[in-house]
């Protein structure tokens, strides 16, 4: 693992346990150490072993220390560094406050992207989050949790504009690059003047250094990613690695095999080329708002 200083650290406590649960895997392998003699060393099963070194459960501090210790690390420093980080991972995530309505499936994404130095997301009926007007994203809401009470809806806004917040931070900034099928821009949530505002909006995002924006034209035709939107998020920390994340009705779900990450990353490739340049897309935007929202 390199060194990483305490203010360096990836944001998310689920990122830091995905870190050090992959620094400790890589220990116990080059150890040549199984699950269960690991699992002994701290009174427990290789069940536990596994969890903890996917990033699935909080540390116990002695455990990991014990651990290192069994796998050979010598230097005092290193081992206080990692025992460090492990105390940093099991702090409360910021979305904790959220957690009323919030489902832990969901939490685990958001700290994973707010960790991850690009974010590459496909959207087909829908402006990708990190990019929604505040108008647009309670549209959005009161179709999917229309039932719900107005309280919980200002929430789950909240949410998402906090979300959006990345962009704009001084320092590990993430790089955005979103494409965007063009059936998006003519779904009127809200209304005609909610759009008008959401493709103004998109327009002012061209605009900031660390965001791309492609737009998938109907005339494409079909293309390798139709109907199915994904984002795909990658770290600036060697420890981790890429993943893709997909939603669906009731939960996420997680993809990390390489070859599973080749695939997605040649449907974003190939969705690239078919949709407008990014130097374009300020002009297609200004053409549909134009056409349709003006």
């Amino acid at each position: 693992m390199a060194k990483v200083s305490p203010e360096d650290l990836p944001s998310g406590t689920t990122t830091l346990r995905v870190m050090i649960g992959g620094k400790l895997r890589q220990l116990r392998q080059d150890a040549d150490i199984s699950r269960e003699e690991a699992a002994y060393e701290i009174r427990a099963d290789a069940t536990k072993i596994s969890r903890v070194e996917l990033g699935r459960v909080s540390f116990r501090l002695r455990d990991v220390r014990d651990l290192m210790v069994m796998y050979g690390v010598t230097d005092e420093d290193e081992i206080e560094r990692v025992v460090e980080m492990a105390r940093e991972a099991n702090r409360p995530s910021k979305w904790k406050r959220y957690n009323d309505f919030l489902p832990d499936w969901f939490s685990n994404f958001l700290e994973m992207e707010g960790a991850a130095s690009m974010i590459r997301t496909y959207e087909v009926q829908l402006i990708p989050g990190l990019l929604q007007h505040e108008a647009y994203a309670r549209a959005v809401m009161m179709l999917g949790y229309g039932h719900t009470p107005l309280t919980e809806i200002d929430k789950r806004i909240e949410v998402r504009l906090k979300r959006q917040e990345i962009l704009d931070r001084q320092e590990q900034r993430p790089e955005l690059w979103a494409v965007i099928d063009e059936a998006a821009l003519h779904r009127p949530f809200g209304g005609a003047n909610v759009m008008h505002g959401q493709i103004k909006a998109l327009i002012e995002a061209c605009d900031k250094p660390n965001v791309r924006i492609q737009v998938v034209p109907f005339t494409a035709g079909a293309h390798s990613g139709a109907g199915a939107p994904f984002t795909w998020l990658r770290f600036a920390y060697e420890e981790l690695s890429d993943v893709i994340y997909l939603e669906h009705l009731t939960g996420g779900l997680y993809l990390e095999r390489d070859n599973e990450i080749d695939a997605y990353q040649a449907a974003m490739e190939h969705l690239c080329v078919q949709a407008t340049q990014p130097h374009k897309t300020q002009d297609f935007l200004n053409q549909v708002l134009k056409d349709h929202y003006s």
